[in-house]
């Protein structure tokens, strides 16, 4: 009965192994299960001995049969509760082996010399043997192997329970010290006390094996609830899934083909059963989107497993999603990748909201530096009234050069070298004005931030000229390129100082004094400064400037400073006010550095030179 119990529970344990080739635990136990069937049938050949021979040889093989079951069975508990000290374990490996070597090379078996005669005793209705003989000696070798393996168990209980896992350190590690101990104290009683007891070693094995099949058991039953609730927790996230129209996708390791639900499909275009499969992925992407998430995906198998990219998809019918995928890497103890999965959500009507909501952005910015052009009329004339006027005064005069008889050919020279010089600056004037006033999308570039703003005062000159404005700059060297739109952080920094004239222009007397500052912020962005000595900023309005339509001007719009922001938020940074350290107050703009490589910076330059009229004189 003992045997069949081990041997139907062993055969459990191989076909849950043999579907799942990684509980290498349940494996183990079918071993030792299958040891100790074989355990009963030598304790059945002992207990119908009807000789000493017989019952000599059946004790010879029961050492081999405790190897195999004890082997496993350490293996197990380390696999099991994953404690016990190696040097415990590899100790009574070794001893364990010794003993099936003492048992064949000493005396008739391991515990007997020899075996004199049989004492016959009824036993639960049955007659049944037990030695009488001489003890050999090296039975303490196999005693003392018990004992290691109790020091290990209790070792590796002890190391489970003070980690938390105190129900497997019990059961595993109480029923196999308390049974193998009862097993070691029966044959020792028989051998060295001489008592007519039957052998009955494998009932205490068994009572090892039925204890860890209760607990492997309840594993398994906890494993088939919690299959149970990962189906009932799958249908509910596929339910989910299909109510906002998410696409599901994952692949294991071992895997080339993707796993997708039925809405991955609707978004991609797929058919029900077509196989997708990396490159399909990458194939049904924009061209100009399929380096990138090629990247994405490489650097989420080399980096933190983390996968987050936005792409353009093309569909059969030449339609064109946008689609968010989200997903990461699960690792491995050694490191390796393993399950690969995520979610895609299709992000087109965001996206187009987002394209609108930014031509919006660009037509409030482009009217704001419209409504600004009147402030600059007077400057603009100016400047442009003084290259004019040269050019009209040197041709005057050539003609007058030219009217002689005696030419002087290096006047004249001189003449139109300076019309040419006063041409391009007027030329150079427009070219600005152009690109400050025309509509234009949003446009990242490297842009050198000192030079930024040394080109808005060249722009402003007369302007701070004629409102008796002295400049102080004050330009951090050797900062780094920010990433911005060249003509919108124009823009904003025209706007600052316009309003720092104004502000000025309201105060009674005093310097008037406008500083332009650069310095690098400890988060990496470069910030822009506009420090004026103006009336300053009303306490408790620091925001409310900001506010679109708020403004002081008789003839202002109220969008300067508002749109300003905007332009600010837009390139990832801010715009804030603070009162002046003495008077006045400093309008704070920051912009993130740019983070491209030099040949995307130099691309961007050249691009940007392509897209800007070339200059002739003429």
């Amino acid at each position: 009965m003992a045997s069949s119990a081990c041997l139907l529970t062993a055969l459990i344990h191989l076909f849950i192994w043999s579907r799942r080739r990684d509980a290498w635990e349940h494996l183990l136990f079918a071993l030792a299960a299958l040891g100790t069937a074989s355990v009963a049938w030598c304790d059945l050949a002992m207990c119908h001995a009807a000789s000493p021979a017989e019952f000599s040889t059946a004790a010879r093989w029961i050492q081999p049969c405790l190897w195999l079951t004890l082997i496993p069975l350490a293996l197990f508990v380390r696999l099991y509760l994953s404690a016990g000290r190696t040097w415990l374990l590899l100790a009574f490996l070794v001893m364990r082996t010794a003993v099936v070597g003492a048992d064949f090379t000493t005396g008739q078996n391991l515990n007997f010399l020899e075996i004199t005669d049989l004492h016959k005793t009824a036993w639960l209705g049955e007659i049944v043997s037990s030695p009488i003989g001489r003890a050999n000696p090296w039975m303490w070798l196999g005693q003392l192997s018990n004992w290691v393996f109790l020091a290990y168990v209790a070792d590796a209980a002890f190391s489970a329970w003070r980690r938390g896992s105190r129900r497997r350190a019990l059961l595993v590690g109480g029923s196999i010290a308390f049974f193998l101990f009862a097993a070691s104290m029966e044959t020792a009683f028989i051998v060295w006390g001489h008592q007519p007891w039957p052998v009955m070693v494998s009932l205490f094995y068994l009572g090892i094996i039925m204890a860890m099949s209760y607990e492997l058991g309840g594993e398994v039953l906890r494993a088939a609830q919690l299959d149970r609730d990962l189906r009932a927790s799958a249908e509910q996230l596929s339910l989910a899934a299909e109510a906002v129209n998410l696409g599901l996708w994952f692949r294991h390791s071992g895997q080339s083909e993707f796993s997708v639900n039925n809405q991955f499909r609707e978004l991609f275009g797929l058919g029900a059963k077509e196989q997708l499969y990396i490159e399909d992925f990458l194939h049904r992407l924009h061209p100009d989107d399929r380096e990138s998430a090629r990247q994405g995906i490489a650097a989420a198998f080399a980096g933190d497993g983390e996968y987050q990219t936005e792409h353009r998809v093309l569909l059969p019918d030449g339609e064109v999603r946008w689609i968010a995928c989200q997903g990461r890497v699960n690792f491995d103890g050694n490191g390796q990748p393993g399950l690969f999965q995520g979610v895609s959500l299709d992000i087109t009507r965001l996206k187009e909201a987002d394209l609108e909501q930014q031509a919006h952005r660009n037509e409030i910015a482009h009217l704001a530096r419209v409504a600004s052009l009147g402030e600059l009329s007077s400057a603009l004339a100016h400047e442009l009234n003084q290259p004019l006027s040269a050019i009209l005064s040197n041709a005057q005069a050539a003609q007058l050069l030219l009217a002689r008889k005696n030419q002087d050919l290096t006047e004249i020279h001189s003449i139109l070298h300076d019309i040419l010089v006063d041409d391009r600056r007027a030329s150079e004037i427009i070219r600005r004005l152009r690109n400050l006033y025309k509509k234009s999308e949003f446009q990242p570039e490297p842009l050198d931030t000192n030079e930024l703003i040394q080109e808005v005062l060249k722009l402003m000159h007369y302007d701070l000229r004629a409102h008796s404005v002295s400049v102080v700059v004050q330009l951090t060297r050797d900062l780094p390129n920010i990433r911005g739109d060249r003509v919108q952080v124009q823009q904003v920094l025209i706007n600052l100082i316009l309003n720092a004239i104004d502000a000025m222009a309201q105060s009674d007397g005093g310097v008037r004094t406008l500083t332009p500052s650069s310095n690098l912020e400890a988060d990496g962005r470069v910030r822009l400064s506009i420090a004026d000595s103006g009336c300053g900023i009303a306490p408790g309005t620091e925001e409310d400037i900001f506010q679109p339509y708020h403004t002081t001007k008789p003839q202002g719009l109220g969008l300067g400073l508002s749109v300003s922001r905007s332009i600010a938020r837009a390139h990832g940074g801010r715009l804030w006010a603070e009162k002046g350290t003495f008077s006045g107050a400093t309008f704070h703009f920051t912009v993130p550095v740019w983070t491209g490589s030099p040949d995307e910076a130099s691309d961007a330059v050249l691009n940007k030179s392509r897209d800007s009229p070339q200059q002739t004189a003429h």
